[in-house]
C-alpha cells in the first residue's frame, strides 16, 4: 500500500473513533443536559413575560467574560451579549443585550422579548443586511455550581433595525458545541472546531460547517487536504478573496484514566474555496508558514479584524500545568497577523506625540527622535524589587517588599517629565494581563472589554473597557474604569450558605450589589497566606483597599487585630503611592 493509501486508511480511522466519541459523550451528556434544560426552561419563561423593547441608560454592565462585543455595521456602536461571571461559589450566565455609544462613551440596557437562552462562549457575527443582523449560534450553559453543562446548537439573528430576536430553525447544522468559531464570508456563516464537555468525557472539534445567510440552510463541508487538529478557542479570520484562516487553539487529551493533558496549538491553516460562484464550491485545506514574529503559545486570546487586511490577537494566558496545579501567565499584547503578506509581527506602542517632543527636550531632527526610541528599547524593562520600612500612626514598623515594574532611573525620569504637563504623564496607561476578553473594532479603533486573570486561587473578573486607535498605535485610552472593591469572592468553604440555583445562574446584578459590604467585611476576617504584589497587576490592584489589609495581614500573623491590620494596610498603600505615582 503507497503512502497515499496509508494516509487515507488513517483518516478514516480517526474518523471512526471520532464518532465513537462523540457517541459515548453525547449518551453522557444527555441525563446532564435533560436536567439543565428544565432549569434553562424556566429563564425563558421568565423571558417570555417581556411583551416589549426597553431601552434605558444604565450604568456599564457587570464583570463578565466569555461573552460578544460586536461593532454595528451602521451607527457608531458597539453591542455586548452574553457572557459569564463566577463569584469563587457560583457559576452566573447572562443573556442581557447591552449598546454603548461610542460618540457619548455610555451605555444602555436593551431588554427585547423572546431572547436566546442566557449563555458564554458563543459565537457572534455582524452582516450589513436590512439595516445589521447579529447572528449568534452556539456556546454554553453552566449550573451555579459549574458541574454539569448543556451545549447549545441553535442559530438566532438580532435584526438591529427592528430591535427583534428570531430563532433560525434550520436542520443539518453543527452538534451542540461551544469554543467554536464563527465568521461571515460572502454571503455565509463559517463555523470550525469548538468541544463538547459532561461531567466525565469531552470531545474536542474540527470539522467545517456554512450557514447560506440567502437560503437560510446549513451544509457540511468536506475539505480535501489535511487540516487542523480538533481544537477551540482558535484564530479566525476571512480573506478578502472569501478564503479562510486558522491559528492555534487549545485541546484536551486524555493521557491515563482521570487524568488529562491540555495541548497549546500553534500551527496555521488556510481553508480556500475553489471554484467560486460554481453550483458547488470545494474546500481545500492547506498548511500555511507565515513569517514574522509569532505570538508566543497561549490559549484564552481574543481576536478581531484590524484594518489595513490584518487580523489580531491580544492577550490570553499560558498555563504551566502541574500534576496538582495551573499556574498561568497572563498577557497584555497585540499580534498583528497581515493576510496579504502572511507576516506576524508584535503591536507597539509609540507613545503619544507630546510626550515624545518632551522627551526630545526641544530637540528637531526625526533621526535623533529615533536614536531616543531606540535607546528606550535598550533600557532593561526587568523588575525592581524595592524593600521599605513602613510606619503605621501607632509606631509599628513593618518590613515590605515591592516589585516595581522598569527601572528606578527611568521613574527618576518620567517624575522630572510630569511636572511640565499636568503631572500626570507618569507610565503609559495599558489594559492589565487577561484572558477571554472581548474585543471588537469600529472605524480603525480597537475596543476591549473585560475578561478575567487570576492571582493565587483568586479569579478577578473585569468590567473596564480600553480603547486604541490601530493606525496610530500611540496609546490606549480609559473609556471605563472598574472597582474591583465592588466584586464579591466567597471562599469554597462556604458554599452551603447560598443555595438558591435560580437566581445564581440568572444574572446575579442585585445579589452582587446588596452583599458588597458584607463581602468585604468577611474578606477582612479571613486568614490569608503571604502575598507579595504581582508587577503586572500591581498598579490595578492597588487600587482596593482589601488588597493591602490582605497583605497586612499576611506580614503581621493572624492574631493581630484588625483595627491595627488596617491602620499598617493603609500606611503601606500611602507609601507605594507616595513613591511610584
Amino acid at each position: 500500500m503507497g503512502k497515499k493509501g496509508k494516509r487515507e486508511k488513517k483518516g478514516k480511522g480517526a474518523e471512526k473513533t471520532a464518532a465513537k466519541m462523540e457517541r459515548k459523550v453525547s449518551r453522557r451528556a444527555k441525563k446532564e443536559e435533560e436536567d439543565l434544560e428544565a432549569l434553562i426552561a424556566e429563564f425563558q419563561s421568565l423571558d417570555a413575560k417581556k411583551t416589549q423593547v426597553i431601552e434605558t441608560s444604565c450604568p456599564p454592565p457587570s464583570p463578565r467574560l466569555n461573552g460578544s462585543l460586536s461593532a454595528h455595521p451602521e451607527k457608531d456602536e458597539l453591542i455586548l451579549f452574553g457572557g459569564e461571571y463566577f463569584n469563587g461559589q457560583k457559576t452566573y450566565l447572562y443573556n442581557e443585550l447591552y449598546v454603548y455609544n461610542i460618540r457619548k462613551n455610555s451605555w444602555s440596557k436593551v431588554e427585547i422579548p423572546n431572547p436566546p437562552p442566557r449563555r458564554c462562549a458563543h459565537q457572534a457575527a455582524v452582516v450589513p443586511t436590512a439595516g445589521g443582523q447579529l447572528w449568534v449560534f452556539g456556546g454554553e450553559f453552566a449550573s451555579p455550581n459549574g458541574e454539569q453543562f448543556y451545549h447549545y446548537k441553535d442559530l438566532w439573528v438580532l435584526h438591529l433595525a427592528t430591535k427583534t430576536w428570531e430563532q433560525i430553525k434550520a436542520s443539518g447544522g453543527p452538534s451542540g458545541r461551544s469554543g467554536h468559531r464563527m465568521v461571515a464570508c460572502k454571503r455565509q456563516l463559517i463555523i470550525f472546531g469548538g468541544f463538547h464537555e459532561s461531567a466525565r468525557d469531552y470531545i474536542y472539534y474540527n470539522d467545517v460547517y456554512a450557514f447560506n445567510l440567502d437560503s437560510f440552510t446549513w451544509s457540511k463541508l468536506a475539505p480535501s487536504g489535511i487540516g487542523p487538529a480538533p481544537r477551540s478557542g482558535c484564530q479566525m479570520a476571512t480573506s478578502p478573496e472569501g478564503n479562510i484562516i486558522i491559528y492555534g487553539g487549545y485541546s484536551k487529551q486524555r493521557i491515563k484514566k482521570d487524568v488529562d493533558k491540555g495541548a497549546l496549538h500553534t500551527d496555521m491553516f488556510l481553508l480556500k474555496a475553489e471554484g467560486a460562484g460554481k453550483e458547488e464550491e470545494k474546500w481545500v485545506w492547506s498548511r500555511l508558514n507565515p513569517s514574522g514574529v509569532k505570538p508566543t503559545p497561549r490559549s484564552g486570546f481574543s481576536v478581531a479584524i484590524g484594518p489595513n487586511n490584518r487580523s489580531l490577537l491580544f492577550g490570553g494566558v499560558h498555563d504551566e500545568e502541574e500534576e496538582e496545579s495551573i499556574e498561568g501567565e497572563f498577557f497584555n499584547d497585540i499580534y498583528f497577523y497581515d493576510i496579504g503578506k502572511n507576516r506576524w509581527f508584535p503591536g507597539q506602542l509609540k507613545g503619544p506625540k507630546s510626550e515624545k517632543r518632551k522627551r526630545r527636550r526641544g530637540r528637531q531632527a526625526e533621526a535623533e527622535g529615533a536614536e531616543d526610541e531606540e535607546m528606550e528599547k535598550q533600557r532593561p524593562q526587568g523588575p525592581v524589587e524595592i524593600v521599605k520600612e513602613v510606619v503605621a500612626e501607632d509606631g509599628t514598623v513593618m518590613t515590605i517588599k515591592q516589585v516595581i515594574s522598569g527601572p528606578a532611573e527611568e521613574k527618576e525620569t518620567s517624575e522630572s517629565e510630569e511636572e511640565g504637563e499636568d503631572g500626570a504623564l507618569g507610565q503609559q496607561v495599558e489594559p492589565c494581563p487577561r484572558s477571554n476578553a472581548m474585543l471588537a473594532v469600529k472605524h480603525g479603533v480597537l475596543y476591549v472589554y473585560g475578561g478575567m486573570f487570576e492571582v493565587g486561587d483568586r479569579q478577578f473578573t473585569l468590567s473596564d473597557l480600553y480603547s486604541i486607535d490601530l493606525h496610530k498605535m500611540e496609546e490606549w485610552k480609559v473609556l471605563v474604569e472598574m472597582d474591583p472593591k465592588a466584586q464579591e469572592w466567597l471562599e469554597e468553604s462556604e458554599s452551603d450558605e447560598e443555595d438558591d440555583d435560580v437566581e445564581g445562574a440568572e444574572g446575579g446584578e442585585d445579589e452582587e450589589e446588596s452583599s458588597e459590604e458584607e463581602s468585604e467585611d468577611e474578606e477582612g476576617e479571613e486568614q490569608h497566606p503571604s502575598v507579595q504584589p504581582d508587577e503586572k497587576h500591581l498598579d490595578y490592584l492597588a487600587r482596593t483597599e482589601q488588597y493591602w489589609i490582605k497583605l497586612a495581614r499576611s506580614n503581621m500573623g493572624p492574631d493581630a487585630k484588625e483595627k491595627k491590620v488596617v491602620k499598617v494596610a493603609h500606611a503601606m498603600a500611602k507609601t507605594f503611592y507616595e513613591d511610584s505615582v
